[in-house]
This record gives C-alpha cells, structure tokens and sequence, in this order.
C-alpha cells in the first residue's frame, strides 16, 4: 500500500507529517495511538510536560508519546486539514478536505479556555486566532483581540 505520509521539518512547529500523494476529502489517514491511561495518570503525565496527551472519553485518555505512533507528529491549525474522529473507541485521522502532495497535515487541538495563553498558535492561516482554541471559541478570541487592539492594550 502506498503511503499517505511522511514526517518533515515544518514551519508551523518542530516536526510534522506532510502528504505523500493528493488526498481525497473523507479519506482515513492514520490511527492515534498509544497508551491508555486513567485520568489521574493524565493529570499527572500532562504536568511533566507530555504534550501527546489526548482525550479518549470520560474515563481514559490516550498517551500518544510512543515510537510507534507518527500521529503525534500533526500540528495544530486554525484552518485545519484533518479531524480526529473517535470511532468504536479508536481515535482515526480523516480528512476534511482535499489535500495536495506535500501540505502539512493537520487538525485543530480543540483547547478551551483556560490557560490559552499558554498555547501560542504558528499556524500562520489568514484565519489564525493566535492561540490553540476549539473552533468555537475563534470568534470570541478574535474580538477580543480586536478590543484590546481598538483600546491600545496588546496583552
């Protein structure tokens, strides 16, 4: 089977996987995988500086921080490419759109809230809210930005 991606140097941050080949939109691309942890070993594993860490449902999530998962290599973007779709349990990369050989791969990480000013976005989108949100939180970090810029405040 041909593969769909490799892993490359990207602009966004660090490494990244990068399309092989043209992609069809709704194609499955990769599995997320890993480790299944309770919510306590999450906490914990999170607060030693894991970035792998992903949600898996109310009671586990998954730690993607091994060799054999080139998941962890996707990026953050705020028009992203791909989504993580859980399905019967498993965490599957799909993709949103079309995609040319050689783009970046990605899926928006879906933070809240709380402490996103921890999580800078380089995504470099013209959509780009500066910071790792859910879709859902664009707008609101967008005007805010906006409020901040108009009232001469940029923190």
């Amino acid at each position: 089977m041909e593969q769909l991606y490799r892993i490359g140097s990207s602009s966004i941050h660090g490494l990244g996987l990068f399309a092989e080949r043209n992609i069809s939109g709704g194609e499955v691309i990769l599995e997320y995988s890993g480790e299944r942890i309770s919510k306590t070993d999450s906490i914990q594993r999170c607060s030693e500086g894991n970035p792998f860490i992903f949600y898996l449902d109310e009671q586990f999530d998954l730690d993607g921080n091994v060799e054999s998962n080139p998941a962890r290599y996707l990026n953050h973007s705020c028009s992203p490419n791909c989504s993580v779709e859980r399905i019967e349990g498993r965490l599957l990369v799909v993709t949103q759109r079309a995609i040319s050989s050689g783009e970046e791969l990605t899926f928006n990480y879906g933070y809240d809230l709380n402490d996103y000013r921890q999580h800078p976005c380089n995504c470099g989108t013209e959509a780009c809210v500066g910071y790792m949100l859910a879709d859902e939180f664009h707008e609101m970090a967008t005007r805010a930005a906006f409020n901040r810029a108009a009232s001469g405040s940029f923190r």
